[in-house]
């Protein structure tokens, strides 16, 4: 594999979004919300201004949990079958370039494009409450978008993989936003209503299974660790910290990817 072919294609998807304004917007978005959460995030106790950061990383966690997953799949879901409609697909392909640094460099152009603009919206947003904030604070709220970024790259490799599998952008739309339903909204559901149905007899290492099988939950689980009142109470100790998280969302960021290149080969 050369890796000079692949920071070509990178750089290629990288300012294909900055061509359409896709990054500047994204960022803004992300400014805005977090701009918002933390200096309005009090205001229906009858208070404005910053409070603290777990208030905002609680209120910032459950915005980014649903804008995140959305945002990166609608930014891969067209990676391959768009290029594939408008014929391109086949004229890069016919280039000295392998379809493993094809795939590669469209992802970690998608990535570079998804981290920078959810670095510098979520950067930009605390930046006029920096002074509030000491360094250990700093630190946590870095960690924060760390695993946020984290999460928008598993939800890339899932968009990449539909990308591959659908045969037209219009089906790659729907499956992606299909996808985005369900991880974000449903699976909680679903897995809430098989632990009451199990009558609390449901064991700790399944449901913490079950958790691993959703990026959105690893994310939460990340983000709240051992202050997830409930959930923490069902969760085998050790779950919530170390590397075991950070290995669970890696994996999420490489199997759909080796599926994708498996299937594009």
């Amino acid at each position: 594999m050369e890796w000079r072919l692949v920071r070509v294609l990178a750089a290629k998807e990288w300012r294909d979004r900055l061509r359409n304004r896709w990054v500047l917007a994204v960022a803004a978005l992300f400014a805005l919300f977090a701009l918002a959460i933390a200096y309005f995030g009090a205001a229906q106790q009858g208070a404005v201004g910053f409070r603290s950061l777990d208030a905002t990383l609680a209120s910032l966690a459950s915005l980014v949990v649903y804008l995140v997953p959305l945002i990166a799949l609608l930014l891969g879901y067209d990676a391959v079958v768009g290029e594939r409609e408008r014929g391109a697909l086949d004229l890069l392909l016919s280039m000295p370039v392998s379809r493993f640094e094809v795939l590669l460099g469209k992802y970690l152009g998608l990535g570079a494009a998804l981290t920078g603009a959810t670095a510098l919206g979520f950067g930009a947003g605390l930046l006029p409450l920096a002074s509030q904030l000491t360094v250990s604070e700093g630190w946590r709220y870095a960690a924060f978008v760390a695993s946020a970024i984290a999460m928008g790259w598993a939800f890339l490799s899932i968009a990449l993989l539909v990308s591959v599998l659908a045969s037209d952008r219009v089906r790659a739309s729907g499956v992606a936003l299909a996808l985005w339903f369900f991880f974000v909204l449903v699976y909680d559901l679903l897995l809430m209503g098989a632990l009451v149905l199990s009558q609390g007899s449901m064991a700790n290492s399944a449901f913490a299974a079950l958790l691993m099988l959703n990026p959105a939950d690893v994310f939460r689980l990340y983000t709240a660790g051992a202050g997830m009142g409930g959930l923490s109470a069902v969760l085998p100790p050790g779950w919530t910290t170390g590397a075991a998280l950070p290995a669970v969302m890696l994996a999420w960021m490489a199997l759909p990817f080796l599926f994708a290149y498996r299937r594009f080969k």
